[in-house]
This record gives structure tokens, C-alpha cells and sequence, in this order.
């Protein structure tokens, strides 16, 4: 469910996603006439108060599309000579979300994850994601499955709080990323996989137990790239 004028306007463009349904206020209609062929068909003019009742949103945008979910397959060729990330049980959409667009943001192709992290689909990740999600490939993957099918010398790079701070040492570029859980870190099945530790240092005058996952992502993610 993609909701919002703007990023509606993008699924239209990107073209990649098959339209189940599109519910419009009547505004919205008027201004965006005529749609695509495919899209025309689907469309359903509806009142803002209808519009409401349907949406995820506290304010309803105009319109919201239904998609039907695409499908992904893994070919480990298809892996660019870059960072990658792997997400393991993050549970908050809109950090999954947000670092969709961080990956979006750097060039980042291929974010791979637990598949106890929240569903890549779930509205609040579609909407954190501000369009990511088209650019993007994200794939639930069992690390173990994923790290069988990568070159045995890739590096895996796991962020840490006792890691090595990422100002002071070589981060390598292509890589897997780890990404852990909110509160509870990289999960213990995941840390012997770790070829480096790394960690954000915090300042002696800091006083916050931890950083926000995508937070920290989008940290680490601007420092391998500094350095590419």
C-alpha cells in the first residue's frame, strides 16, 4: 500500500509494480487525468472522509494504490562490486524504512535481512522509505543461506558497541554490513560470522546509552563511503 501523492507519482513512473487498485479524491482524479491505461481501469474515486477510513495516515493524501507484491530472486552475480547490507531483526518499520533510503541515498543496491525483521511491505516501512523501496533491492535471507552463496573472502563488517571506532580504521569496500536489533544488538548466531567489528564512538561528554539503528546506518554508511 503506497499512499501520497508524490510517491504514487513515482510508482506510476518507475513502472515496475503491477496496480491492483487506486482510491482518489476527486481532486486528485481531475488533476491526474488521464492515467495510464492500466491504471485508468483500477482507479476509484472516492471522498476524502471514504479515503480516510482506508488510510494508514492521521491526514489522508489524495490517493493510495494497492500494489501486488513483487518477486525477488536472488543471483549472487548480481551483487555490485559496493556495500551491502544485512539487517538482522529489526523490528521498528520506520527504521527499516529509513534505512531504504539511506542505502537509496549512497547507492547502496542490495539490503538483505533477517526474516524475523519487520516486513518490507508493512505501510510504515513503504512510507519511511520515501520511494526507496522502487530502487532498492531488499530480499529476506537466512545469513547463513546469503553467506554460502557470497565469495568465502567477502568481508563482514558487524556494528558493535566494543568494535573498533570507524574513524581509525580501514573499512572495506565490497562488504557485508550487519546491521543488529534496536535494543538487543547483533544476535549471538550472527557475531562468529564477523570478520571486523566497528563501532560509532561516542563522545566523553555523551550520555546516550545507544544510537537509533537507521541513525547509526546512515553514520556508517557516509564513512565506507568516504573512504570508496
Amino acid at each position: 500500500m503506497v499512499e501520497g501523492a508524490k510517491m504514487v507519482a513515482e510508482v506510476m513512473a518507475d513502472g515496475q509494480h503491477e496496480v491492483e487498485a487506486v482510491f482518489a479524491t476527486p481532486d486528485w482524479a481531475e488533476a491526474n487525468f488521464p492515467l495510464p491505461s492500466h491504471w485508468q481501469e483500477k482507479l476509484m474515486v472516492v471522498a476524502p472522509a471514504e479515503l480516510k477510513k482506508i488510510s494508514t495516515h492521521p491526514s489522508p493524501n489524495q490517493v493510495l494504490a494497492i500494489l501486488k507484491q513483487p518477486d525477488l530472486t536472488f543471483n549472487h552475480q548480481s551483487i555490485p562490486n559496493n556495500l551491502s547490507l544485512y539487517l538482522d531483526d529489526i523490528r521498528d518499520p520506520g527504521n527499516f524504512g529509513t534505512i531504504l533510503r539511506i542505502a537509496d541515498w549512497f547507492g547502496i543496491q542490495w539490503v538483505f535481512c533477517s526474516e524475523n525483521c519487520v516486513e518490507l511491505y508493512n505501510p510504515k516501512t513503504i512510507n519511511a522509505s520515501m520511494g526507496a523501496f522502487l530502487r532498492v533491492k531488499c530480499l529476506a535471507i537466512p545469513f547463513t543461506e546469503l553467506k554460502a552463496a557470497l565469495p568465502p573472502d567477502l568481508p563482514v563488517c558487524g556494528a558493535v558497541l566494543e568494535g573498533t571506532s570507524i574513524f581509525e580504521t580501514d573499512l572495506p569496500i565490497p562488504s557485508i554490513l550487519i546491521i543488529g536489533n534496536e535494543s538487543q544488538g547483533i544476535s549471538s548466531a550472527l557475531l562468529p560470522y564477523i570478520s571486523k567489528k566497528i563501532s560509532i564512538p561516542k563522545s566523553k561528554a555523551g550520555g546516550a546509552e545507544s544510537l537509533n539503528a537507521a541513525v547509526a546506518t546512515g553514520i556508517l554508511c557516509a564513512q565506507f563511503m568516504m573512504g570508496k
